[in-house]
């Protein structure tokens, strides 16, 4: 028996000598191979971008052929590739750096697809992108004037017009320009994902896009989330109603869901323009950042320049002279361009670039900051591999920037850099900032969250194209308590009037980005010794890293590693936890919350919404009731 068992440990001996040198020498194989695959990548993808921008920042045919014929080729290179990839037995591999690489080069996305469909998919995308970018619709003072874009027209007169036929006019008409016109090509779109998602062995798009986040448990997660968050967003929601209504009188019910067209954005996003009017504490009205920026004669360029003083102040990298030559900070007259703004990595890791049709307003100020926080991403992971350019997940390089701009929208950053006169503040100066913050940060969560339920639910079929519109309009009400301001119909085709739509963005980074930008914020606070939960004097709505370069490495700790880890992992390096987790928000929001709370008891506001009147017509076939 001991003879036995000695020849069989000999044996395995041998396997084992035999077969970790077939490994090892594959993995050396492996990494000779990923050293050509990411050279010839970034030549790749730098020709790809080249292409992208040459077409959003300026759409002619000539440029879209183009973008689409460079596409196709490098889909056809990258097939080939990835029949190589899988070659490889990387499951086995030992170097968990390695094996990493090998399974994101394993997902081919909408390259998998035969040549034809991948053609017609893009062409589909640029088509509907066209469409947004290029619609224009008449004045409502003047039906001979029929010019009014998006940017800057429709978005100004929905922040600053008062008058409700008004509002009506511009929500209805940018929907009728975009949406009907992109409904055939969005069911297409549907089928083309799809197909392509199974080709790499997803069930669904919906699945594939899930798959950013490498958590099986990730929806449930997000579900628990807005749970509780929502409990503040129904106090914000019942005040601006009520506010409302004393603005609008009946136009506004009691008790039912804020029409969208009052809340001073094209998507009812963003509420920040109602405050004109619903301050909690109006008499303690500061100087408008805006006028003041107008006043201190900032131009785009100052704005950019002043956000790279921040990222500088804090020891992250100014912007390459390339970056200056090359972006578009400011709408061109001489030709049609995506105004959406945007920020550009041409993975040549000199080259990166934005293009914002900048005006000299808070918003773009703050805006700004987001997207220089997309570049400072960019710039800081530029030496990983290619297949870890990218943020940990989508919501890393949102919640970037967006965290600079806690600080610069900080009362105290903002008399720093004298855009905010007032010598000091009192809590009612102070409760007004949150307010407005709050209107765009609380607001935008519900928002941020029912773009992809809505897109989820379309890519499992779960949403057919017979009741795209309605469920959509379902869903608002559901989670936002908004209705459209006039009756709806599957013959209009909403969700395409919002530009993540048409141009096949996932959206709900930007819901993960809103949750996690504070608790990155909380981090840096307290790195900077600018927040301490146990200080009264130091809360963290008063917090502002600017110069402070403690917390400006530790941020770049986390930026550089790209996703050569699983989020959870970049997560824990700057914070010490792996876990997303809505606290750090609630506290940034608590005198709100409290305020809130008085508030709406005092006035008898209700809380939450009963079902809309409005109705939406599903049978495409009956009268279609938008004019009523």
């Amino acid at each position: 028996m001991g003879k036995i068992l000695v020849l069989v440990l000999a044996l395995l001996g041998h396997w084992g000598a035999a077969t970790d040198p077939e490994i090892e020498d594959e993995e050396l194989r492996a990494r000779d191979f990923l050293q050509y695959l990411n050279r010839k990548d970034e030549e790749g993808n730098n020709r790809l971008a080249l292409a992208e921008w040459a077409y959003a920042s300026n759409i002619t045919d000539h440029n879209l052929q183009n973008k689409l014929a460079v596409s196709a080729e490098l889909a056809k290179e990258r097939k080939k590739d990835w029949e190589e990839v899988i070659k490889f037995n990387w499951h086995t591999f030992s170097d968990p750096d390695l094996k990493r690489q090998f399974k994101k080069y394993s997902k081919l996305g909408s390259d998998a697809l035969p040549e034809d469909k991948l053609k017609r998919l893009e062409k589909i995308i640029s088509e509907m992108q066209k469409i947004y970018s290029t619609a224009k619709i008449c004045d409502f003072h003047n039906s001979s004037k029929c010019d009014l874009s998006l940017e800057p027209h429709l978005t100004e007169i929905l922040a600053k017009s008062r008058n409700v036929d008004e509002l009506k006019h511009v929500w209805v008409e940018w929907r009728n320009a975009v949406g009907p016109h992109c409904k055939v090509l969005f069911e297409e779109y549907v089928d083309l994902s799809n197909e392509a998602a199974k080709l790499n062995n997803f069930t669904n798009n919906a699945e594939n896009w899930l798959d950013n986040y490498e958590d099986p448990q990730f929806r449930s997660q997000i579900e628990s989330l807005w749970e509780q968050l929502k409990p503040l967003y129904l106090q914000i929601h019942a005040y601006v109603r009520f506010k409302l209504r004393e603005k609008y009188g009946e136009a506004v019910t009691e008790k039912g869901p804020i029409p969208a067209h009052l809340l001073g954005n094209m998507w009812a996003q963003r509420w920040r323009a109602v405050s004109e009017f619903a301050l909690p504490y109006p008499e303690k009205k500061d100087d408008d950042i805006t006028s003041e920026l107008k006043k201190q004669n900032y131009t785009a360029m100052k704005i950019f320049q002043t956000a790279e003083d921040f990222f500088k102040s804090i020891n992250l990298t100014e912007m390459p002279e390339i970056f200056w030559e090359k972006s578009i900070l400011t709408k061109p007259n001489d030709r049609e361009i995506v105004c959406h703004a945007s920020a550009w990595d041409f993975f040549d890791r000199k080259d990166f670039r934005i293009k914002q049709c900048t005006e000299i307003t808070l918003e773009h100020f703050i805006t700004a900051h987001h997207e220089m926080g997309h570049i400072e991403y960019f710039i800081q992971y530029k030496n990983q591999p290619v297949p870890f350019r990218q943020g940990a997940n989508s919501g890393f390089h949102e919640a970037v920037g967006d965290l600079i701009a806690l600080s610069v929208q900080s009362r105290k950053h903002l008399r720093k850099i004298g855009l905010l006169k007032s010598e000091k503040d009192d809590p009612e100066n102070v409760l007004n900032s949150l307010f407005q913050i709050g209107l765009d940060k609380i607001v935008f969560l519900p928002f941020g969250y029912l773009m992809d339920l809505w897109r989820w639910d379309v890519f499992e079929g779960k949403i057919t194209p017979e009741e795209y519109n309605c469920r959509w309009w379902e869903l608002r009400e559901k989670y936002q308590g908004v209705e459209p301001p006039v009756n709806r119909s599957e013959g209009d085709f909403d969700p395409a009037a919002k530009y993540h739509i048409v141009a096949s963005v996932p959206y709900i980074r930007y819901f993960v980005s809103f949750v996690i930008q504070f608790q990155f914020h909380k981090t840096v606070c307290e790195k900077a010794g600018q927040y301490d939960p146990n200080d009264p004097s130091k809360p963290l709505h008063e917090c502002d890293i600017y110069q402070n370069t403690e917390a400006g490495n530790a941020l770049k700790k986390m930026l550089q590693l790209g996703s050569s880890k699983p989020w959870h992992e970049a997560m824990e390096v700057l914070t010490g936890h792996k876990t997303m987790d809505a606290s750090a928000i609630l506290e940034y929001f608590k005198p709100l919350q409290k305020w809130l709370e008085n508030e709406n008891q005092k006035n008898g506001a209700f809380i939450g919404w009963e079902k809309s009147t409005k109705v939406c017509v599903k049978n495409q076939k009956e009268e279609n009731p938008k004019s009523k």
